[in-house]
């Protein structure tokens, strides 16, 4: 893959959200077809709005908390993922697409949401957005609770953090409900650098609660998915223990979040659209999920093809 094509501040943003403007507008025309006839109300909800478009401020303070996270380098390329999703959804009804009845958008700084706000507003929908300023969880969990309501309630969910922000338990509360889903997994701009190479045994993995509440799966699955345990006998000794990491951890952090997706959502697309830094190096898989087969269908063919 030429590199200089697919850059990650640029290029690859863009498919990225090109592929999920793509998703949107296929999934407002089969929504359309149905949503009188029902009485359906069909809303958009995005747990991670930001303010549309994130000012060098911005970006440079993402830079510096994740780098004094993990105490390693974090390309600022790596960063860049805020690239207004939100404008792009919003922007579909002038261009005469019928869409959502009501656009939510959660954004967690105060500053951001009021940016956000403002650059929406030029859309002329005020009387159909809404906006929380909270922990995504928490509006996720309000969400569920007015989607459940009603089941002529349908949603289609963008969530798209840069790290880890939404548990597990968010997730399978969203899941009982009927909606369509795309979240960013940071498979190696984040989870794999919480997978440390050396593990001491008698402590465990150091982020091993973090990962399991990410995941929904024991602090023992995760070690027994990412390590190998080798016993090295000895004549003279006693025997020694080495703890090692697998070989393509980033591609098994993507593998394991599809698998776990698969147990609360009927259908997952098996292979997620996949970011790559500067250096080509995978750090982010975009996965789709939903309770319906023609949704999977054409999420799957859209990534392929973007892909």
């Amino acid at each position: 893959m030429d590199t200089s094509k697919k850059n990650w501040g640029g290029q690859w943003t863009e498919e990225k959200l090109d592929a999920f403007e793509k998703y949107v507008k296929a999934y407002l025309t089969i929504m359309n077809n149905y949503r009188d006839a029902y009485g359906w109300e069909i809303l958009y909800f995005d747990g991670f709005a930001g303010s549309g478009s994130r000012s060098p401020e911005e970006i440079e303070q993402e830079y510096l908390s994740a780098s004094n996270l993990f105490g390693e380098h974090i390309s600022k390329d790596e960063m860049n993922i805020y690239q207004g999703a939100a404008e792009r959804v919003v922007s579909l009804e002038s261009k005469g697409i019928r869409s959502f009845d009501k656009y939510c958008f959660v954004e967690k700084n105060v500053e951001s949401r009021k940016s956000l706000e403002e650059k929406l507003s030029r859309y002329h929908v005020s009387g159909k957005m809404y906006y929380s300023q909270t922990d995504a969880n928490e509006a996720i969990g309000k969400f569920v609770s007015y989607l459940q309501k009603d089941k002529r309630r349908k949603a289609l969910v963008f969530l798209d953090p840069f790290g880890m922000q939404v548990s597990w338990k968010t997730l399978k509360e969203l899941a009982s409900c009927k909606i369509d889903l795309w979240i960013l997994v940071p498979t190696g701009v984040i989870i794999n650098r919480l997978l440390e190479r050396e593990v001491d045994l008698n402590k465990g993995l150091i982020h091993a609660k973090k990962l399991s509440t990410y995941f929904g799966i024991s602090e023992d699955e995760i070690f027994s998915t990412f390590y190998r345990v080798e016993t090295e006998p000895s004549l003279f000794e006693e025997s020694t223990t080495k703890v090692s990491k697998v070989g393509g951890a980033i591609g098994k952090i993507a593998d394991l979040y599809v698998n776990r997706l698969n147990t609360i959502f009927e259908y997952v697309t098996d292979s997620p659209f996949i970011l790559y830094n500067n250096n080509n190096v995978p750090i982010f898989h975009l996965v789709f999920a939903s309770h319906n087969r023609t949704a999977k269908k054409i999420a799957q063919d859209i990534i392929d093809f973007k892909q």
